[in-house]
């Protein structure tokens, strides 16, 4: 489990209600803590219908259903722990190079039918089946694009509530003032109405910063993750089937990785310069 994310949440709700539950006086400076009730001055129904109800509403016009059959996907995927280290990649791929290197691609076949990633299993077994180099990296690489488009899609959902969220806040607040502009001459409607204008704006913002926002960007740390393991996979897979030495394939993969987080099998630390370079640095 992710810790760092469920962490995050409580820490961010807590501190919030904290902002709440607390208040300084002005002339002692001193800080006061509030009654828990104070909490129930933030709790309006018609905010709730305006700001979650139109953005769910917006969001259901947007997106198909299919979209939002995904979010318990989405979450899981939050809360887990990365499931992609591409130093162990790295490892697998050199170790499949050195087998081809002894023994020939064909007898890397058996091996590859423990191979847990779809992806580079697929990709090995092109390479097993004598596949066209060419035709083998235009796979790779369609696969990797439908890929990207697919986490794009599945972010947007979240993009989209960010954006929504906030402005079904204002709409709340416009509701608010012009209902409290029209009753100004009865005060028992001041507060209600004034409530609703200012609630649904932290509403609106705190369904934006809080909830949508922290998702997309965590669905986006995810996808760079798997995609660096994939683009891993793809040079490993065209060094293999080109029958490059498996040092060299070892290291021109460990450049895609930052400094110091790789090490070779004989205990090298690798620097992880750009791997466009093509040189490889050691400390």
């Amino acid at each position: 489990m992710d810790l760092n994310s469920i962490l995050g949440l409580i820490l961010g709700i807590g501190l919030i209600v904290m902002g709440i539950l607390t208040n300084t006086d002005s002339a002692t400076h001193a800080i006061k803590t509030l009654p828990a009730s104070t909490l129930l001055n933030f709790y309006d129904v018609p905010s709730i219908l305006i700001v979650i109800g139109g953005t769910v509403a917006c969001l259901m016009i947007a997106f198909p259903i299919s979209q939002f059959k995904k979010i318990g996907k989405h979450l899981k995927i939050i809360i887990s722990p990365n499931k992609y280290d591409p130093s162990d990649y790295i490892a697998k791929i050199v170790e499949f190079a050195k087998k081809a290197r002894v023994s020939g691609l064909l007898a890397l076949e058996e091996d590859i039918e423990n191979v847990e990633d779809p992806f580079m299993k697929s990709s090995l077994m092109m390479v097993v089946d004598s596949v066209d180099p060419e035709k083998v990296k235009q796979q790779m690489e369609t696969e990797l694009d439908y890929l990207e488009d697919r986490h794009s899609q599945d972010r947007a959902l979240y993009d989209k509530g960010a954006a929504f969220a906030p402005g079904f806040g204002m709409i709340g607040t416009l509701i608010g003032l012009i209902n409290l502009m029209k009753h100004l001459d009865d005060a028992s409607a001041v507060g209600p109405n004034m409530a609703v204008a200012l609630i649904t704006t932290f509403y609106g913002s705190f369904i934006s910063n809080m909830i949508f926002i922290p998702i997309s960007n965590k669905l986006r740390v995810r996808h760079e993750e798997e995609m660096l393991c994939k683009m891993i996979i793809c040079e490993g897979v065209q060094g293999i089937q080109a029958g490059e030495n498996p040092k060299f394939i070892e290291s021109r993969l460990s450049e895609l990785l930052p400094r110091g987080m790789y090490t070779s099998t004989e205990g090298e630390e690798y620097d992880g310069k750009p791997a466009k370079k093509g040189k490889k640095g050691k400390k």
